[in-house]
């Protein structure tokens, strides 16, 4: 970092704010230890009790006393991600080829029509879901910009207001970015690191990833609904079992009676399943389970867009006193539709009101 040493920097930098703790109150000081301001150079006089200060000049914020953790897991980190990434691809192309082969013969044998309808929306789904997802995973989750730092004559009044330093990328870090160690950078509105997409959810990639959540609940519940519809064509037959007569009188017992006699006969018939079937009760069971899983990740996303968050700034602003606009313009913003596309939204969610925490 190049360091300003006329005696002009040193006297106009006599002046910075102190910000004692990790809030936001700023308080002057005149302090009795002298040290540098990472962003523009300026020699600075601040307490010696102050964790944090602000400098007066260029309004870069400097933290001191930062210990770097390390990073040397950061490799495991990254082939991890990518075990994690061909796995997806792998179930990705495995479900769908899978669902093809025992789901379109039954559908066509149903009629043509819906054969071909079918075909058409298996297609659309799987390319939607394949191309949200390879958009998630290998665009860049969004880099902060290239600044000028660390000289006071290229540093403006201003020029790093609230901006931090990054000690893994020895850079300045924006005030909505964060460092991932995963990933190595730092990450303009990092939402979080996902696994799964082998990278962060942030300002460049965060659009794809909840079009990739939408389009996979979307398919979880046609596979779900198609692998019903299916298995039950090619079902074995269950077992007549004759329930005895109660008098005509239907009591709790008789109800208990019938319906463990029809699941115990139903559970007895997959004992002569084909592959076929077996793959259907398969595609079910792990449709279900993924479409829950990925239905609460997607409505906890949708969550904090709703209230211009990210999920890592709505960690740092738990215990602030923050007060954020709840409207859905944030989400239509999102999701870059028209300004006016908010007139077919219901009334009571254009409501120009803001909510309190």
């Amino acid at each position: 970092m190049d360091v300003a040493n006329s005696a002009t920097a040193t006297s106009s930098s006599a002046t910075c704010d102190a910000v004692k703790g990790e809030g936001n109150h700023m308080e002057s000081v005149s302090g009795d230890l002298e040290t540098n301001c990472w962003g523009c150079g300026l020699r600075v006089l601040v307490s010696r009790t102050a964790s944090v200060f602000k400098c007066g000049w260029c309004g870069a914020i400097t933290k001191q006393n930062v210990a770097r953790s390390d990073s040397n897991y950061t490799r495991f980190r990254r082939l991890r991600d990518q075990c994690f990434v061909s796995i997806v691809l792998i179930f990705m192309l495995f479900f769908t080829c899978a669902g093809m082969w025992a789901v379109n013969p039954i559908i066509f044998s149903v009629s043509y029509f819906v054969g071909l309808l079918h075909i058409t929306l298996a297609a659309i789904l799987s390319i939607s879901t394949l191309s949200s997802f390879c958009l998630a995973a290998f665009r860049s989750a969004g880099t902060p910009p290239m600044i000028l730092w660390g000289s006071y004559p290229a540093v403006g009044k201003g020029g790093l207001e609230n901006h931090t330093y990054c000690h893994f990328c020895s850079k300045p870090k924006p005030p909505r970015a964060h460092h991932c160690r995963s990933c190595g950078m730092c990450i303009l509105d990092m939402d979080h690191h996902c696994p799964f997409i082998g990278n962060c959810v942030g300002a460049g990639n965060h659009r794809p990833f909840i079009l990739f959540l939408i389009s996979t609940v979307i398919s979880t519940l046609y596979v779900a609904l198609m692998t019903s519809f299916a298995a039950l064509h090619i079902w074995p037959p269950l077992e007549d079992r004759h329930v005895g007569n109660f008098g005509g009188v239907v009591s709790t017992e008789f109800v208990y009676r019938v319906l463990k006699d029809n699941v115990l006969s139903f559970l007895r018939s997959a004992v002569f399943l084909s592959t076929r079937g077996l793959v259907l009760v398969y595609l079910f069971i792990s449709s279900v389970s993924l479409g829950i899983g990925l239905s609460v990740l997607l409505w906890q996303q949708l969550s904090y867009i709703y209230v211009g968050k990210t999920y890592l700034s709505q960690l740092s602003a738990v215990d602030s006193e923050e007060t954020m606009e709840r409207d859905c313009q944030n989400l239509v913003r999102f999701f870059d539709c028209p300004y006016n596309a908010a007139v077919y939204l219901p009334s009571y969610w254009k409501s120009g009101k803001s909510h309190r925490k």
